[in-house]
């Protein structure tokens, strides 16, 4: 399947197993196609996947059915969610088509300062594992210090953008907050400290996690069911990378 149609099936199996029906004129602005084309699509998902929809001709869509199993989305609500509050609408449905946005409220982590002058050497550093002369900031050191680092991770922790890198100075591996950087870090030459050898970074530790034991078992049930632990406990995922 080429890359553009799975892109296009994942926004069919999206609405449609979040939604439970689907109309040719969703899709059509977000593929970008004609309406004519969505549903030439439409069926054609639908023939590879016999039973899974069933067309209403009266209302004129597509209903899932209870063989319905998508293969291209993840089943976790965030990825619907994210993708229906943003109230993209297909310019040519009618009122009745037109995808509506759910109401809802997004709050921010605030902005940080982060430059191209600052990220463009970090790309090339890691790509080409080559050593970085850059100027940081920390709490425990808050004016300027020069550092010589050889980056090759970002790492994102759900509230801020991290980079892992050998420092020399520390004779280690370590994680260093992006917005800290000052400056435009200098470009040096090649260093055999890559990912390969950061020995913390590649240890993977599979952590379990259950409810506070303080709390009543009622409490805990909360807790179990808010993420769909088995037996009192959940397994970390690991991070993607």
């Amino acid at each position: 399947m080429q890359n553009t149609d799975e892109q296009r099936y994942w926004l069919l199996e999206l609405l449609a197993w979040w939604e439970g029906s689907i109309h040719p004129v969703q899709l059509a602005e977000h593929w970008q196609v004609s309406r004519q084309h969505a549903s030439k699509l439409l069926s054609s998902w639908n023939t590879r996947h016999p039973g899974a929809l069933e067309y209403l001709s009266q209302e004129k869509y597509y209903r899932t059915t209870t063989a319905f199993n998508p293969q291209l989305i993840s089943g976790d609500v965030v990825e619907y969610l994210n993708w229906s509050t943003l109230g993209i609408q297909p310019r040519f449905a009618t009122d009745a088509e037109r995808h509506q946005p759910l109401p809802h409220e997004i709050l921010s982590h605030p902005a940080r300062q982060v430059t191209p002058q600052l990220i463009r050497p970090l790309i090339r550093a890691i790509r080409e594992q080559r050593r970085l002369d850059v100027d940081y900031i920390s709490l425990s050191n808050p004016s300027h210090e020069g550092r010589i680092i050889v980056p090759h991770h970002f790492v994102n922790n759900g509230q801020r953008w991290h980079l892992r890198a050998w420092c020399e100075k520390s004779q280690d591996y370590r994680d260093f907050v992006l917005s800290r950087f000052r400056g435009e870090p200098d470009l040096m030459d090649h260093s055999d400290k890559g990912a390969a050898q950061d020995l913390a970074w590649s240890t993977q530790v599979t952590l379990l996690l259950q409810p506070d034991p303080r709390l009543t078992s009622e409490q805990q049930q909360v807790i179990e069911q808010d993420y769909l632990m088995q037996n009192g406990q959940v397994t970390a995922p690991r991070p993607k990378r």
